[in-house]
């Protein structure tokens, strides 16, 4: 049975840290790359493995690359701080394991927790995270946000889900939006892109109704309409913080 080291960053994640690091506590090996926590996170996750490494931050990816090179085994599983393995993922995952995986990485379907019910509608659902790889023919992006791991060789899918508890409340999901929809507005203007009023009214209208329609957010009641909503906010603050830019330069 091939061995498996799960490795996770940190920063200020008490409130998720022991749900996170007991979901894999079946795992071979446990890394956490903590880049200064001042909130008990370390001493947490110290109560679950002894690998808790101290890496000033340096972005998404590459903390991500620096947790992976750490590990002590080839096959890895990236989990972050405020997602959860599912029982049935963890016994998926082993069974893999067991045999000879027939692929370098796969992709797992994750489930967001929020508003008191589990999302299956809108792009939250089924959003594939490929999560589990060889690292020996992988690496992790570094884009600004939403960073991906890129595998050299075949990728499958499992089947159950990574159990994601993103949001506690409409004030940490703005948050959120907020700080990434900076990177991402940074991000586009340095490749160039740019927009424009067009843009501002059509991408978020299509946001709004692939969500709440297409991606049937309709059938899942008013968290349904939230999430909607907030994803068509996401889109609109993107392009909104890029035109800021290009006027601002």
């Amino acid at each position: 049975m091939a061995k498996l080291s799960v490795v996770v960053i940190t920063l200020n994640e008490a409130s998720n840290i022991d749900a996170a690091l007991k979901s894999v506590s079946w795992a071979d090996e446990i890394v956490v790359v903590d880049s200064g926590s001042t909130d008990g996170t370390v001493k947490r996750a110290q109560c679950h493995t002894d690998r808790v490494i101290h890496r000033s931050w340096t972005g998404y990816g590459a903390q991500k690359d620096y947790a992976t090179q750490l590990a002590h085994n080839d096959w890895v599983l990236s989990l972050d701080a405020d997602e959860r393995i599912s029982r049935d993922l963890a016994d998926e995952i082993q069974a893999l394991l067991a045999g000879q995986p027939s692929c370098q990485g796969y992709r797992l379907p994750r489930v967001t927790h929020y508003l008191d019910r589990w999302i299956r509608t809108t792009d939250w659902y089924p959003d594939f995270q490929l999560r589990l790889y060889d690292r020996r023919v992988s690496s992790w992006s570094r884009v600004a946000v939403h960073e991906s791991v890129h595998v050299s060789g075949q990728v499958g899918q499992l089947r159950n889900e990574i159990h994601h508890h993103a949001y506690p409340d409409l004030s940490s999901h703005l948050a959120t939006i907020d700080r990434y929809t900076t990177l991402a507005a940074n991000q586009w203007f340095n490749e160039g892109r740019r927009t424009g009023p067009i843009n501002l009214v059509l991408h978020p209208a299509a946001a709004f109704l692939r969500n709440y329609l297409l991606r049937l957010g309709c059938l899942q009641g008013v968290p349904g309409l939230v999430v909607s909503l907030m994803n068509t906010y996401y889109v609109f603050l993107k392009h909104a913080k890029l035109w800021e830019q290009t006027k601002q330069r």
